[in-house]
């Protein structure tokens, strides 16, 4: 990402801040490649800063260190590429709280991440997800230079024109793809309204990656299916037919339980709601 050495050259790295990876991805498919994630190809400033506009983040972990005064840490199953990071590091001041490692990106402890940065081949990318989805926290931004997660669908994306990317990988354009890692919220889950809405009903949420859909039943009403309904992170929002009307759910998932605010059909007014996970 940053220029080290006159050439960008992390592959992963993570911090409490700031995750940027620069390991670049080229048309190639060796064994080699599929372990590391694709030959080292420099990414464009052009890009590295977009990646990290999206991610909101505006710097990459050594900058973060300097600027933000974030801590954050790097992992490359390349020495030469960790001591040159490290020895950056140090020449900057902040080899305290800027920290690389040789390890393999498949045991990185990255659950405390809130930003990752990817450049790397489709295959690599693939098989990082079930990793990603399952130790990044929700609401963790994930961003990608050219390359995503197969059918998990970006939250956003980017093209624009690169042309000093041509003289690099043949492509004058650049596309950057935007993930939120959204919380676990299949299942059944038995909500409670407060008063006055003072209602109880079971709801029960299908989701694929951060899609979801479901229905809700009890409350003194058929099955109904519900409408407006949003995963990003940890916040959840849905709605359902109630009377003439429908209740509009906004709120945070949290592990096993939810809870926020409904604003009640009819213009009644807004209460609070909690749900639980129903463990089957």
């Amino acid at each position: 990402m940053r220029q080290i050495d006159s050439s960008h050259r992390r592959r992963l790295l993570l911090a409490l801040a700031a995750l940027p990876l620069a390991r670049g991805a080229a048309a190639a498919s060796s064994i080699d490649d599929k372990r590391t994630g694709g030959p080292y190809v420099p990414t464009p400033q052009v890009v590295v800063d977009q990646m990290l506009r999206i991610g909101r983040i505006g710097v990459i972990v050594l900058t973060a260190v300097e600027q933000l005064k974030a801590q954050g840490f790097g992992v490359d199953i390349d020495p030469e590429l960790v001591a040159l990071a490290n020895g950056e590091a140090k020449k900057r001041g902040i080899a305290d709280r800027a920290k690389f490692y040789v390890q393999d990106v498949f045991k990185a402890d990255i659950g405390k991440a809130t930003v990752v940065t990817f450049y790397l081949l489709p295959q690599m990318m693939l098989s990082l997800r079930s990793k990603v989805l399952s130790e990044l926290k929700p609401g963790t931004r994930v961003v990608s230079h050219d390359y995503h997660f197969d059918d998990w669908t970006p939250d956003d994306q980017y093209t624009w024109d690169v042309p000093e990317k041509e003289q690099i990988t043949g492509v004058p354009r650049a596309t950057v793809y935007l993930w939120i890692v959204p919380a676990r919220v299949a299942g059944t889950w038995q909500v409670r309204m407060e008063a006055p809405g003072a209602e109880k009903f079971d709801l029960a949420l299908k989701q694929r990656y951060q899609d979801i859909n479901g229905v809700v039943t009890g409350g003194g009403a058929k099955e109904r299916n519900l409408t407006q309904s949003r995963l990003e992170g940890d916040e959840i929002s849905f709605a359902f037919a109630s009377g003439n009307d429908r209740h509009h759910f906004k709120g945070r998932v949290s592990g096993e339980t939810m809870e926020g605010t409904v604003q009640l059909s009819g213009g009644k007014g807004t209460v609070k709601w909690t749900a639980t996970r129903q463990i089957s």
